[in-house]
């Protein structure tokens, strides 16, 4: 919640909500950070602590359709419409992207227990390619350490290693619910990520939490992948906020 505007680049402070920001740390060259956000709790604080620094964000939302409902897509919007307000320039741009169809191929075609693990590889490949064409500096995400099954540290570099322009940078990944929930509600998401929606119908009942990945590349062989990132980035929807 910003309480004061930026009118001299030389004088101004700004209290962003948490931290005052000076003019130094804000003037980042307008660089562009990539911030996956999902809805939840997690996502838009890890964005708000790059926006609040004065990085210009690009948000990427999965949208996981028919395995979530049009309410998480809602959320989801509506937090980086509050999350926009923070911004250093606006509008900012939001890529929505289809996953609903990829995650099916991953249904169709690989371990149960190895879902989320490949879902996320797909995902980072698709994040990396908006990186790319918004010329950004890195990829956000809001990763705690144990907060699921897919954010295990092995589980994680598994995940890392389709990286192969960007890194994945993970402000949360020390904190607990407790610290993130407090810095929440002090930017004003907590309660809309805290309203009920769908979970996603495709997460396994007993998910890996130790994945090996020479058996995650084993499974993606029988995958598609090029034409499952290409089909999330020809059928993305963006919009400004």
């Amino acid at each position: 919640m910003r309480e004061e505007k930026i009118t001299d680049q030389k004088k101004a402070t700004v209290d962003w909500g948490c931290n005052s920001v000076t003019e130094q740390t804000v003037n980042q060259d307008l660089c562009k950070v990539v911030c996956l956000v999902s809805g939840g709790i997690d996502s838009p604080v890890a964005a708000w602590l790059f926006i609040k620094r004065g990085y210009t964000p690009i948000f990427v939302f999965y949208d996981n359709y028919p395995f979530s409902d049009e309410n998480t897509k809602k959320r989801a919007l509506d937090i980086i419409k509050k999350l926009s307000e923070f911004a250093p320039q606006r509008p900012v741009k939001v890529y929505i992207i289809p996953h609903g169809e990829n995650l099916a191929d991953i249904l169709r075609n690989c371990p149960r227990n190895l879902t989320c693990v490949i879902c996320r590889r797909i995902m980072y490949r698709v994040a990396e390619k908006v990186a790319t064409i918004e010329e950004a500096e890195t990829i956000v995400t809001g990763e705690i350490i144990g907060e699921h099954a897919s954010q295990t540290l092995r589980n994680l570099r598994v995940e890392n290693d389709v990286l192969t322009e960007f890194s994945v940078l993970r402000p949360l990944i020390g904190m607990n619910k407790l610290e993130v929930e407090h810095l929440a509600k002090k930017i004003g998401t907590f309660d809309t990520s805290a309203s009920p929606v769908s979970c996603c119908s495709a997460s396994p009942s007993r998910p890996r939490t130790r994945a090996r990945l020479d058996e995650v590349r084993k499974a993606e062989r029988k995958l598609s992948i090029e034409d499952m990132v290409r089909r999330g980035i020809e059928k993305v929807e963006v919009i400004l906020f």
